[in-house]
This record gives C-alpha cells, sequence and structure tokens, in this order.
C-alpha cells in the first residue's frame, strides 16, 4: 500500500550529525508534511528514504519491507518516487515525453501513452503537451516534476519543495491534486516551506530542526506548538 516507517535513522559527516535519531511514519491515503528551517535536515531525510544516501544507523521499510540497502532503482520498483529541490527536469525534452520516460520504465509501460494522456489530462497540462519542457515557468516545470514521478505509479510519493515558484491559483490546484492523490491511496510525503499549503493539505506534520523531530502531530497542534513556534513558524 506504500506505507513508510523511518526509525532511530543517524546521518553524520565527521562530527556533524545532518540527522539524528530520526522517526517519522507515513501512511497511504495520506499527506504528510515535512518542514523545518532551512537546513534542517529534509532532503536529507528524502535521500535517505529514496536511497541516494546510506545512513550511519537505523532502518528505512516500505511497506514491511526492510529497504535500508537497497538502492534507488530496486527502491522504485517497489513503488518509491520523488521529486527534487532542485529542478531536474529533460529540458529539451517535451512535456509529454518527460512524462513517456517515467512511463515506459514503470508499470504500466505496455500502455505508456494512455498513462501520459492521463497524467496531462489530471495536471490541467494537456496544452502543453508538445511544449520544451526549458521554455516552462518554474510552477508549471515543478508541476510536470510531479507528473513525472506519478507516471512511475508510485505508492510512496516524496515531494521536495513542489509548490516554489507557483502563484495562488496554481497552488490551490495543486493542493487539490494532492487530496486526490491521497484519495487515490498513495502515501505523499510533503517538503515544503508555503506553511500555507502545509497547514491546509496535511494530514499530520512532521517538523525537523538541527537533525532532530521536534514534534509531530496534525496542523492544528503544530501551529500551535510552542516548541515549533520558537524554532520555525515564528519566525516564518
Amino acid at each position: 500500500m506504500g506505507s513508510l516507517q523511518v526509525s532511530g535513522v543517524t546521518v553524520a559527516f565527521g562530527g556533524h550529525r545532518a540527522l539524528d535519531d530520526v522517526a517519522m511514519t507515513a501512511e497511504p491515503g495520506r499527506v504528510t508534511g515535512l518542514i523545518g528551517p532551512n537546513g534542517a535536515g529534509k532532503s536529507t531525510l528524502f535521500d535517505v528514504v529514496s536511497g541516494l544516501r546510506r545512513p550511519s544507523s537505523g532502518r528505512v521499510v516500505l511497506d514491511g519491507r526492510d529497504v535500508t540497502r537497497l538502492g534507488p532503482a530496486r527502491r522504485a520498483r517497489h513503488g518509491l518516487a520523488r521529486t527534487f529541490q532542485r529542478l531536474e527536469l529533460f529540458g529539451r525534452l517535451s512535456v509529454g515525453d518527460n512524462l513517456r520516460v517515467a512511463a515506459e520504465l514503470g508499470p504500466e509501460r505496455r500502455r505508456a501513452d494512455h498513462v501520459v494522456t492521463e497524467i496531462l489530462d489530471r495536471l490541467g497540462l494537456a496544452h502543453l503537451a508538445d511544449t520544451p519542457s526549458d521554455s516552462l515557468s518554474t510552477g508549471v516545470a515543478r508541476l510536470v516534476e510531479v507528473g513525472r514521478a506519478m507516471a512511475a505509479r508510485p505508492k510512496l510519493l516524496l515531494l521536495d519543495e513542489p509548490a516554489a515558484g507557483q502563484d495562488g491559483e496554481e497552488t490551490e490546484r495543486f493542493a487539490a491534486l494532492l487530496r486526490s492523490l491521497a484519495g487515490d491511496g498513495t502515501a505523499v510525503v510533503l517538503v515544503e516551506h508555503d506553511m500555507g499549503l502545509v497547514m491546509n493539505v496535511c494530514d499530520e506534520v512532521h517538523v525537523l530542526n538541527l537533525g532532530k523531530i521536534i514534534a509531530s502531530g496534525p496542523p492544528e497542534v503544530i501551529r500551535r506548538d510552542e516548541t515549533v513556534l520558537a524554532a520555525y513558524l515564528g519566525d516564518a
């Protein structure tokens, strides 16, 4: 189903701990937020979950299977997909072909054209199917990157600042998309600095600060947590 369990994850660079005994969960059908100041360790945690970085200690469990020692490709075959803080589109390819690359490697590769058409319609981007990706605005390019991750038909979807560059209307549509993905049974984990989006769309929020989880809970609890306000939300 796409459940994620992270337990005791520590990542050390020399004497510095980028992550320190981190534990969190994400469940199918829910949007889980991961927030914190710049440098808190959010992208590092995504790298650990997706297999790009081996933790110094701790475990990553996907659907009850310990995947801590598996590489990114094998985790992808188990249903994990992610986007990156830095845009990673194939700029010379069209929007449709960016999605097709992922669809042809996914579980529905024999229906790749159908998958691409379905996702373009779902994202409201059908009119841009033949548009080169390097000509898109940042907000639209972010959406295409999410669509490419969707084309892999993930059970667990990690989104690293996907709303960066979106205007208010685009963000509202994106919030609806996240709810729709969760409604399909996908476990969505969202790293995002737009607190309005996070508090509006997430079922649960984990807060990282200096490599440690300092609070976890529903948005209405997190927004009133004194530790979180002091570390992050108050400054925001």
